[in-house]
């Protein structure tokens, strides 16, 4: 069980590794907190947004869309490896999925199918929205997936966590295909690398 670090300290993990950050009007207060609890924290989720355009990308997960206020995620990754924070606190990204799964990441251990969608992970787990359009053919520049690799090992370092605690939108929620053109083992070994594990 990990509480979620204070929003500067969360800011500092992610800036010890390095990474380009941009704070994006109040989001240290903006979350939907008032919607249900925010914590403990057990992992980190990674999505594409299928959009394209960093300020519009970054807009629409500040203040959502309709039927799915913002903020939709905590940081949103650009196409040059810049993290904008949009929100800290419970965000509107995981949504419902299984709970095998969350049982998984909380003992480090290899994922199950997610065939289910019954455990609220808005609650559990940090998200990074990544810009692109999740076609399979947008591309993924390798600064892009350095700030991706690089933002999910702070909060791993952060947490004591290793890489397994780091899981793609469609290994968590049923019928999600994010993040789509690269593979979360690949991502999740990278990440080993840099914890040097």
């Amino acid at each position: 069980m990990a509480t979620p670090p204070t929003a500067d300290q969360f800011l500092a993990a992610l800036r010890t590794e390095g990474l380009t950050i941009v704070e994006v009007g109040s989001w240290r207060t903006h979350n939907r907190n008032h919607k249900g609890p925010w914590g403990p924290v057990h992992g980190v989720v990674i999505h594409h947004t299928a959009t394209s355009g960093a300020q519009r990308t970054v807009e629409l997960c500040r203040v959502g869309r309709a039927g799915l206020p913002g903020p939709l995620c905590h940081g949103v990754i650009t196409k040059d490896g810049t993290v904008s924070l949009v929100g800290y606190g419970r965000a509107n990204h995981a949504g419902l999925g299984d709970g095998d799964v969350l049982r998984a990441v909380i003992n480090e251990e290899p994922l199950p199918p997610d065939n289910e969608a019954n455990t609220d992970g808005n609650r559990y787990f940090y998200g990074f929205e990544c810009e692109n359009l999740g076609d399979g053919k947008d591309p993924w520049p390798e600064g892009q997936l350095a700030a991706i690799e690089a933002a999910a090992a702070a909060l791993c370092r952060h947490h004591g966590w290793s890489e397994r605690s780091v899981i793609g939108h469609l290994e968590w929620q049923p019928g999600k295909i994010d993040p789509l053109g690269f593979t979360m083992d690949s991502m999740r070994e990278r990440i080993k690398r840099r914890l040097g594990r």
